[in-house]
């Protein structure tokens, strides 16, 4: 296998992937009870030395269910009939994962509501406030 080229910067070497096939559901015929085009890679996050720990961070909150206890991120894809088709569109997958995670998140910054927004919401409180009053039953004394 090659290594995975994420960056210019980042590749990710073959010796943290490991992948199997399976044999797919879906359509497919006769074919799909013969032949194992279902592709299952994992990249081994927890192991690898191509990644700063921020990244790893970042990519362990993407991954989400995909992630194992082992630290392994399992991907798996079924998209085609063909076994090498489906092994490059896990690995595009991957890269895809990796390349959102290299991108720091921007710090959010707090904001204050402005003096205007606060006097819509307070106005209308008041005509809801109204409404409601409205909607009340005369009492005995009227």
């Amino acid at each position: 296998m090659d290594p995975l080229v994420v960056t210019a910067a980042v590749t990710l070497p073959p010796s943290d992937f490991t992948w199997s096939a399976a044999r797919a559901s879906g359509p497919g015929g006769q074919n799909v009870n013969k032949v194992a085009s279902k592709v299952e890679l994992r990249f081994d996050l927890a192991g690898t030395l191509a990644l700063t720990d921020e990244v790893k961070v970042r990519v362990r909150a993407l991954a989400g269910s995909r992630l194992d206890a082992d630290g392994q991120v399992r991907i798996v894809s079924q998209a085609t009939r063909d076994q090498s088709r489906n092994l490059d569109d896990a690995r595009d997958k991957l890269r895809l994962l990796v390349l959102e995670a290299l991108t720091p998140p921007k710090p959010r910054r707090p904001t204050k509501p402005t003096r205007a927004s606060k006097a819509r919401r307070l106005t209308e409180k008041h005509h809801v406030a109204e409404r409601k009053k409205g909607r009340t039953k005369g009492s005995a004394d009227e």
